[in-house]
């Protein structure tokens, strides 16, 4: 990969203050990008642009809810305004859950497609004009997630699904055009989107059954979507057991539902198969 390709890029980074966005934003810093760093805690973002540079000119922090129409459309505009283009806009902020369907509150799932789902939609649609002109990039993190099911994470696969084809049918619509459309594809990362994670009355989990020291690290995934930027993928499904995951789906999808719900079972309170 060519860091230097990310040289004076002006990169937009949702859900900037933690995990895969926060790694992301120090390593495209560290490449010499400009950044746009967008988030809710707008407190922990005037930290990391502190931490990342002393020259206010090549990172702005734009406090920013994606579920939030005009807060999308307000984080383009301030981009602009600052650096008079955008080159990379990275849908990253997301939200997840651990809840059966038959116990979630509805408000459950619809909050989960209005970060997930409708804040990628928003900011793409208000920085897509920036973006053909630049012949830019814009990526969408989703998760294996997004390509197979896993029980207790309709609202989660459902947003993630979601947002898998929009950005596919975006990347056919502007296949002649020059625009860059990358679907990245993470599996279980080391990041706060599980102890963020609403259980079935929208209150956060704070807390995860995974060993986090297993996971992949949030540098690490930060690094494959650079790759992924930088050589203009058109999708990237992270990990070994992420891509098996993906194919023994497409293969095998009635075993894999029973793999899968005795996996979560064994492992999470989100899912008793014996609670139906």
């Amino acid at each position: 990969m060519d860091s230097g390709y990310f040289k004076g890029k002006v990169i937009i980074i949702t859900g900037a203050s933690s995990g895969i966005g926060l790694a992301s934003a120090r390593l495209f810093s560290s490449y010499g990008a400009c950044l746009v760093l967008a988030a809710r805690s707008i407190d922990k973002l005037h930290a990391l642009a502190a931490e990342l540079s002393s020259d206010p000119s090549e990172i702005i922090c734009v406090k920013t809810d994606v579920s939030v129409e005009e807060d999308c459309r307000r984080l383009i505009d301030e981009a602009v305004r600052h650096f008079g283009r955008i080159d990379i806009l990275i849908n990253n902020a997301g939200l997840s859950m651990r809840a059966s369907f038959k116990e979630v509150d509805l408000s459950v799932i619809r909050r989960l497609m209005d970060v997930n789902f409708w804040g990628t939609v928003c900011c793409t649609k208000f920085a897509l004009p920036w973006l053909l002109k630049s012949h830019g990039s814009v990526a969408g993190v989703i998760s294996v997630v997004g390509y197979a099911g896993l029980p207790g994470r309709t609202g989660y696969a459902t947003s993630k699904f979601a947002v898998r084809g929009f950005l596919e049918t975006l990347r056919m619509e502007h296949q002649d055009d020059g625009l860059h459309v990358l679907v990245f594809a993470p599996g279980y990362t080391a990041s706060n989107v599980r102890f963020a994670a609403l259980l079935a009355d929208g209150t956060p989990q704070g807390s995860t059954p995974k060993d986090e020291n297993n996971l992949m690290s949030a540098d690490a995934v930060a690094l494959k979507l650079a790759k992924g930027l930088s050589e203009r993928r058109r999708e990237m499904i992270l990990t070994t057991v992420g891509r098996l995951d993906v194919w023994l789906y497409k293969r095998f999808p009635r075993l894999m539902d029973k793999v899968q719900l005795y996996y979560i079972s064994k492992h999470e309170k989100s899912v008793d198969p014996e609670r139906g």
